[in-house]
């Protein structure tokens, strides 16, 4: 679950208004928040079937049992891994090169990996290409059983990884544990699609044969992961490739490795083969890895999550093996609050979509239209939630934003709010910043001539821009090279069918801010990328569909 969720729910007094943004959440969210008011955190036992929600708590989340030897203060140390992982043996850079990983709170240096090379990727391979030879063999039984098996060994050490996420990443303690909860949610959904690829069976133009349909592992895949979900990107790119018995290469990001490093920890407790997941850990090598990953002969499929700038790169030199892609790439997302929108739910969905991780997730609304009808009231109560939120260390009380996770970035939100307000916008809520650490933002009157219109700011910067008609507002939503998402607000039935129809993105909130779920196909239109994460969709992409003709012999009756 998001900080905002859980401090917007804990603001509203009455029932109804709670039950307003519980409805613009997926269920399993919902039922979270409903258990985390603050007369019932904590309350929960541990043989309750919530009872990792009570490790959501508003008191401070520092770790307790810090010291020299357990630097990060885990209850199992042996999660915090300083290495690369090669055929299930913890390993350094052939040339011995490393590089540090700091909190983006406090800049301090957490620990050290490898900065590995493209010979390390190509041992790598090597393994993953031997590993499946034997591992495509293994039963959907067993596979899943591996999956059930992570699944149960992620919720046991929820918290060690959700303090592993906010050390690198800098989440909110609620936001990185409901991240946990989230990559769990992958893990459980794909153990169910390990035993559901089916086949098919197609009639024959031809007398006396029979054509059958079968689905085959691809083989290996390069998964290139994100930093902004440091264990929901690596859960929802590994768990496919383990239930369609595939092997992988992980290339995990140099600001969040440690995080991905512990889930593959966790990969092998569950009883996953060696040289299954193999991971690379890099940061000056780079450009060389991603060439060698999508270049290799021995590499049959690359996932990517990431820019749109980088992600046609990519698809540019996989063009040469043409090898089967996922890019899930950047977005610019249109939130439109119709005359007839519920404004309370419309803020709490804004919150849900924009406010979410510091607004570093790709789906964020970036461009929010509000009918000039309703502009001034959805304006004043969207001020008074974000106002209330507060920035500081994800193990801080009361803390519902963590920080950005570089200078840089916080520099691109800080250079969107000074463009906007020199062309006219106002500051309502937030506008000021101290290194990477940014006060969520919410401007008024903001021109459509900003760079926020074009760009993806991919931080807590809420931008309102008055529209008058349905029409005119959508040409502004679709006026975009990306279509990730899209999210808006209205009770008209008739309204609500046409608008998610007209939008030119792969994936619609209607009614609410939060869309991303397991059971979904999540995944974009145009620069946006291709291929699809998630849903049953999720596996096909590291599956190869075989058509078998079987005739009879010459004789047969």
């Amino acid at each position: 679950m998001r900080p905002s969720h859980l401090t917007l729910y804990n603001s509203l007094k009455s029932p109804s208004s709670r039950s307003t943004l519980a409805r613009s959440l997926p269920p399993s969210l919902a039922s979270s928040l409903r258990l985390l008011t603050p007369s019932r955190v904590g309350s929960a036992t541990s043989s309750s079937p919530h009872r990792t929600l009570t490790h959501v708590r508003t008191m401070s989340n520092w770790p307790t049992n810090i010291t020299k030897e357990n630097p990060l203060g885990l209850d199992d140390p042996t999660l915090f891994i300083q290495s690369g992982i090669i055929d299930g043996k913890n390993v350094q850079a052939q040339n011995g090169e490393t590089f540090e990983v700091t909190d983006p709170h406090s800049g301090k240096v957490l620990g050290t990996v490898p900065d590995m090379t493209v010979e390390d990727v190509r041992k790598a391979v090597d393994v993953a290409a031997e590993t499946f030879k034997t591992f495509r063999n293994t039963s959907i039984m067993e596979r899943q059983k591996m999956l059930l098996r992570l699944h149960d060994l992620l919720i046991k050490h929820d918290r060690d990884i959700a303090r592993l996420i906010v050390w690198e990443n800098g989440k909110a303690w609620a936001d990185a544990y409901g991240e946990v909860l989230y990559s769990a949610s992958y893990i459980q959904w794909f153990a169910g699609e390990a035993v559901r690829q089916y086949g098919d069976v197609v009639p024959s133009a031809i007398p006396g044969q029979r054509n059958v349909v079968i689905k085959q592992p691809i083989g290996v895949a390069a998964l290139l992961v994100p930093w902004n979900f440091p264990a929901g990107m690596i859960a929802r790119k590994v768990a496919p490739v383990i239930a369609t018995g595939c092997t992988a290469v992980v290339k995990v990001p140099a600001e969040t490795p440690y995080t991905n490093l512990a889930l593959c920890e966790l990969l092998k407790r569950a009883g996953v083969p060696d040289g299954v997941v193999n991971v690379i850990t890099t940061d000056k090598n780079l450009i060389a890895i991603g060439n060698e990953m999508t270049t290799n002969k021995k590499i049959k499929k690359v996932s990517f999550t990431g820019s749109t700038r980088v992600g046609k790169l990519l698809a540019e030199q996989a063009a040469g093996t043409l090898k089967k892609l996922s890019l899930e790439l950047g977005g610019n997302a249109p939130l439109i609050v119709f005359e007839d929108a519920d404004i309370p739910t419309a803020v709490a969905g804004t919150i849900a979509s924009k406010f979410r991780g510091s607004g570093q997730t790709c789906v964020c609304a970036n461009r929010i239209y509000v009918h000039e009808d309703i502009y001034d009231e959805y304006a004043r109560q969207l001020v008074d939630k974000v106002s209330k939120f507060k920035v500081g260390s994800g193990f801080d009380e009361g803390v519902t934003h963590g920080p950005l996770i570089t200078d840089r970035a916080a520099a691109k939100v800080q250079e969107h709010i000074d463009d906007a307000v020199s062309k006219g916008a106002t500051v309502l809520a937030g506008g000021s910043r101290q290194g990477n650490a940014v006060q969520p933002t919410v401007l008024g009157n903001v021109p459509q001539d900003c760079l926020l219109t074009t760009e993806e700011t991919f931080g807590p910067l809420a931008a309102l821009i008055k529209f008058k008609d349905e029409a005119h507002v959508l040409e502004l939503a679709n006026d975009t090279e990306v279509g990730l998402a899209g999210y808006f607000f209205s009770k008209d039935a008739d309204r609500i069918w046409r608008v998610a129809e007209a939008l030119e993105c792969g994936m619609v909130g209607a009614n609410t801010g939060a869309i991303s779920q397991a059971q979904i196909p999540f995944g974009g239109w145009k620069e946006s990328g291709y291929g699809k994460e998630g849903g049953y969709e999720g596996t096909d992409e590291y599956l190869c569909k075989k058509v078998i003709a079987i005739g009879k012999n010459i004789g047969s009756p």
